[in-house]
Order: C-alpha cells, then sequence, then structure tokens
C-alpha cells in the first residue's frame, strides 16, 4: 500500500489554517460594543444583575474575545494589549467607585498612546505606519519599492511616508480627544451604580458613529494619500501594488 501523497498538503493547510486571521468586523461589533452596551443598559437593576453583575458580565465579553484571539493566532498585537488594559481598567474603575473623572483620562489615555507612539516612531528606523498601512500584507512593498529605486524616487516617498505618519498620529489624537468629551458629557453618575453603567453602556454606542467611523473615515483618507503618492512616483496601477492582487490575477 502506498502511502498517500495528499497528506502533507493537508498537515500544511492546517497549520495555515491556524496561523491565518480572517477580518470579521461585524463580529468584532457585535462582542465588543454592541453586547456589553446592551449589558449595562438593560441588566444592571438590582432585580437582574445588579451594577456590579452587569459590569463583569458586560466587560467578559471585549475582554475574553481579545484574550481568545491572542491565544488563537499566538501573534503578539499590542493594540490589541491596549485594549485588554483599556477593557480593565473600565472595570476597575467602576467596582472600586473611583471618580468619573478617571473614567474620562483612561478613555483619552489609549489612542493618545497610541498616537504618541506613532510620532515617536518616526524617530527610529521602523514608523509604525509601516505596520499598520505600508506593509506586506496590504500593499505589494518590494514591488512598489523597486520601481521607486528604478525612478529614483525612495528619497521622495520616504518625505510623503513622513507626512503620512504625522496625519495617522492626528487621527488618533483626534480619538482622544472625543473619547475624553464623550466621557464628560455622558458619564455623570457615581461609578459602581446603575445609572452610571446604562451611561457607560450609551458612551460606547454613541463612541462608534461618533468617533469610530469618523476615524475610520481619516484612515481611508491617508490610504488614498498614499496610494496617489506611491501611483504618483512610480505610475503603478492601484490593481499592481495591492497585496495578492498578482497572485489572484495568475490564477485567472
Amino acid at each position: 500500500m502506498q502511502p498517500s501523497s495528499d497528506q502533507p498538503d493537508v498537515m500544511t493547510d492546517t497549520t495555515h489554517t491556524h496561523a491565518e486571521h480572517k477580518p470579521r468586523p461585524l463580529i468584532d461589533l457585535a462582542v465588543s460594543i454592541v453586547l456589553p452596551s446592551l449589558i449595562l443598559m438593560k441588566l444592571s437593576g438590582e432585580e437582574r444583575l445588579g451594577a456590579d453583575g452587569a459590569l463583569l458580565v458586560a466587560l467578559a465579553f471585549p475582554l475574553g474575545w481579545g484574550l481568545w484571539e491572542l491565544a488563537k493566532y499566538r501573534k503578539f498585537n499590542w493594540i490589541a494589549l491596549l485594549g485588554l488594559i483599556s477593557v480593565l481598567l473600565t472595570g476597575g474603575i467602576g467596582l472600586l467607585q473611583l471618580d468619573t473623572q478617571w473614567l474620562a483620562v483612561k478613555e483619552a489615555a489609549v489612542p493618545g498612546i497610541i498616537g504618541i507612539a506613532v510620532l515617536a516612531s518616526t524617530r527610529t528606523r521602523y514608523p509604525l505606519i509601516r505596520t499598520l498601512l505600508y506593509n506586506p500584507k496590504v500593499l505589494n512593498v518590494d514591488k512598489i519599492h523597486e520601481q521607486l529605486e528604478h525612478n529614483g524616487q525612495v528619497e521622495h516617498f520616504e518625505t510623503r511616508l513622513l507626512r503620512a505618519t504625522y496625519l495617522l498620529s492626528g487621527t488618533f489624537f483626534f480619538s482622544s480627544f472625543m473619547n475624553y468629551v464623550l466621557a464628560k458629557w455622558i458619564v455623570n453618575s457615581p461609578a459602581g451604580s446603575e445609572a452610571f453603567n446604562a451611561e457607560l453602556g450609551r458612551m460606547t454606542l454613541l463612541s462608534y458613529p461618533m468617533i469610530a467611523i469618523p476615524s475610520m473615515l481619516m484612515m481611508m483618507a491617508i490610504f488614498y494619500y498614499l496610494w496617489r503618492t506611491i501611483h504618483g512616483l512610480t505610475g503603478l496601477r492601484l490593481e499592481d501594488i495591492m497585496a495578492g492582487a498578482q497572485e489572484q490575477s495568475r490564477s485567472k
């Protein structure tokens, strides 16, 4: 009996599947924002879970989801780590019944720290924009760099990339400012109370249309600026620079 030639391929596919992370924005939104918000607003009464119980259950969703993704894909993500710290701090403020001023400070601190990190990275060899936007998973970096060298535009491109980095940090500072304003505007009840949980849930829901969507649009504008820069300096089309586009065209 001859050994099956398909077995190594199956094992390889299994390994790739385990390491592969497919974005699931609707699930992320439901688990991290919608469900916790509904729990805080609807189940915080004493006749149900109580203020502390509802807070713990609500925080368990984004915390558990973040830990599960980190464990499943075994890839360190410092932005995800900041998100987990943010969740733990929110829970601590509510359970320890600290002044709500600390909630506003915490809401502003997380995106503010990321914005500072993006700015600080411009002083290193690896600006964070290369991790977030200009990376091999998004763009065909090797092909772009080859064409930039051919056209003698590498230095010009680096200048434009630095400008995009400043714009990127600006989106995080915008988020930091808006988080602080939203927290001060909505959350006014004492921490640990039913009203505090309801306000926290409302703030979480409103943060998506008021902060997340505008920040996403800013990110898209920065990506468009980056694409126009690459197109202008290399002459490459969008389908030429997107990661995976070449493999897809070959498979057709």
